[in-house]
């Protein structure tokens, strides 16, 4: 049957339209656009304002793609389950009742202060020219213009400023601290006495029914995993720039149009003194400050060599006062306007009229400037190459995934003719349903695999359809060989059953041996824990010296008030340990750990403060969410492909 449709596709795709017209000259219109209706459909409700479901989707395709960007590997099936599909809805209510306060509150962040931080946060790096401007090509390939990344920073930092309040005010009283790290920092004074399998495997030797009857009562664990080899090929950007031929002149005109982009930033380095008089001051006392400012200048004017040392004394900038004034080299958009503006039009060794800003007046004097020198084009031509070339694949790519799709599906007996039509490589790997540890590209694509191993693929050894296995990247592949699960036979297996057995025999006589002994001390709580005598450490929470969880339960758990206390610890395939807890220990002060706990502490309760203010944010802004409609919602799939 199937093979009729993949045969006769135009057939079938006529003999589809002669059911679906009538249908809407039946139904109308009308009756169709409701099975779209669910996309208006109310999940929540903010202050008023609804989350739709189509909203919903969005947002949750959203982050499927900013996960794919991260993890160009990971398969988008696994955010379409209700719990990550409930995260993404819980992120747009947080993000709702973030600017709902943000808006009450007055937070929306200056232009200035936007453009300082896109400036001098590391995070914007990637999307900054060398001048300092955005670069307009990297942001439309997320979707977005100057104006839309600026708004949506904006919306960010405001949303920001609504918790930063609270994380960053927690009070960390010292002795809060100490409560509630003195039991973490605890140490304790232990000696112990391991009963180690290893040491015992000596003595023992499996007989042939015992690694029989393991066998027998673990067949499963001595399987050879279903597998298949294939041969694929993979159509991504990289492949298709490979053919792209870009001639000289492309390359020339592309560095004039973008000659900023390779422009190195131009910068000054400044010196300043600052004169407060904010908009607090009155009339009288900031014109005393204007006045003290004029005789400053009057004086760094006639001895230009004692500017660092007047900063000093007199500048009411705390951060570069003990330096001289020196405020190092900066860019545009890092000061003030009316300061970059001056700093901008000075010659180094000059000093400026006296420049007022929102801090008050500065005396300023320029020490040096760089950059704005542009790199030639033969520097940059091979960054301009691969630019170029990896726009023309991005344009092509639509039109190549297309004839990639059509290809593998209306030739399925093998993977030839795409390569041939696609100039693509053929490649071939061992692979199991599962992505196998440290699986990267299409191998670690969970969609690939399911393909690879349908029963289509498997039986009739045709190519799987084309899968996105990441972005702008379609694989297909073919089974050349199909291994089925199967136990394998114990002749095959026995020394690693041999092993197996071994292992456990010789940790089961570790843990007679050690109860046995175990029993012997508590009869005769006097007598040493070992000859030669046990080992002693002290081991606490932050120094556990590699001893297992386990054990450090024990030797934290036991009770103070009954020490020396005498115990012993199952490890399992590790053996046994008999262990005498003998003394408290205080933790070790050390001041400089004891600031990083403080401050540990400090982001605990700011976190669980804001998780607080969150909820009554919840509460401010009457949040209602439609738990069926939601229910019903996450059911269905948005990101599969």
């Amino acid at each position: 049957m199937f093979e009729f449709f993949r045969t006769h596709s135009r057939l079938t795709l006529g003999f589809l339209l002669l059911l679906i017209i009538p249908s809407f000259v039946f139904f109308g219109i009308d009756g169709y656009s409701r099975f779209t209706e669910g996309g208006n459909a109310t999940v929540a409700t903010v202050d008023g304002q609804s989350i739709t479901r189509a909203e919903w989707d969005a947002a949750h395709q959203r982050n499927v793609e900013r996960l794919r960007q991260q993890q160009p590997g990971m398969d988008a099936k696994l955010m379409d389950t209700p719990k990550a599909r409930r995260d993404s809805l819980d992120l747009l209510i947080r993000q709702r009742l973030l600017m709902a306060a943000a808006r009450d509150q007055n937070l929306a962040p200056t232009d200035a202060r936007l453009q300082r931080l896109f400036v001098n946060d590391p995070q914007f790096a990637g999307l900054r020219n060398p001048d300092g401007s955005v670069n307009r090509e990297l942001l439309a390939t997320q979707g977005l213009n100057s104006q839309t990344f600026a708004a949506q920073l904006r919306q960010d930092l405001a949303m920001q400023q609504v918790l930063a309040g609270i994380t960053s005010s927690t009070v960390a009283p010292q002795a809060s601290v100490a409560a509630a790290v003195e039991p973490l920092l605890q140490r304790r004074e232990v000696q112990f006495q391991r009963f180690d399998p290893a040491a015992l495997r000596g003595s023992i030797t499996p007989s042939d029914a015992d690694i029989e009857a393991h066998y027998k009562a673990n067949e499963a664990s001595f399987t050879s995993p279903e597998q298949a080899s294939i041969e694929y090929v993979v159509l991504n950007l990289d492949v298709l720039a490979k053919g792209v031929a870009v001639p000289e002149e492309d390359l020339r005109r592309y560095y004039e149009e973008n000659r900023s982009r390779y422009t190195q930033a131009e910068e000054r380095r400044a010196s300043h003194i600052l004169i407060k008089a904010d908009s607090s001051m009155s009339a009288d006392a900031k014109a005393k400050a204007k006045a003290r400012a004029e005789e400053l200048l009057a004086q760094v004017r006639k001895t230009p060599a004692a500017f660092a040392e007047l900063a000093r004394k007199n500048s009411d900038d705390p951060g570069s006062a003990a330096n001289g004034g020196d405020l190092d080299f900066f860019g545009k958009g890092a000061m003030v306007k009316p300061f970059e503006d001056a700093a901008f039009a000075m010659k180094p060794g000059e000093i400026a009229n006296l420049v007022e800003t929102e801090f008050g007046y500065h005396i300023i004097k320029l020490e040096a400037t760089r950059g704005g020198q542009v790199k030639p084009f033969d520097e940059v031509r091979p960054e301009i190459e691969t630019e170029v070339r990896k726009s023309l694949a991005q344009k092509r790519y639509a039109e190549a995934a297309e004839q990639f799709t059509n290809t593998v599906y209306e030739q399925p007996d093998s993977l030839q003719p795409v390569i041939d039509k696609l100039k693509l490589e053929k490649q071939t790997a061992t692979v199991q349903r599962t992505a196998a540890p440290g699986a990267t590209g299409p191998l670690a694509s969970a969609r690939l695999l399911e393909a690879v191993f349908s029963n289509d693929a498997i039986s009739n050894k045709r190519n799987t359809d084309a899968v996105e296995v990441g972005a702008s990247q379609l694989a297909s592949a073919r089974v050349v060989t199909h291994s089925p699960k199967r136990v394998l036979p114990l002749a095959e297996v026995k020394d690693a059953v041999r092993q197996r057995v071994l292992d456990q025999q010789a940790a089961a006589l570790a843990l007679k041996q050690g109860q046995a002994r175990l029993a012997e001390l508590q009869a005769n709580p006097g007598t040493p824990l070992a000859e030669p005598p046990a080992v002693t450490v002290v081991l606490s929470r932050d120094q556990a010296q590699g001893a297992p969880r386990a054990l450090m339960d024990a030797v934290l758990g036991a009770d103070p008030s009954k020490l020396p206390l005498l115990t012993g610890v199952d490890l399992g395939p590790q053996g046994y340990v008999l262990l005498r807890v003998t003394k408290i220990l205080p933790r070790e002060q050390r001041a400089d750990e004891d600031s990083n706990w403080r401050t540990q502490y400090a982001q605990v309760w700011g976190d669980a403060e804001a998780r607080a203010y969150e909820q009554a944010l919840k509460r401010r802004y009457k949040l209602k969410i439609d738990e069926a409609a939601v229910a019903a919602a996450s059911s269905t799939p948005v990101t599969g492909r």
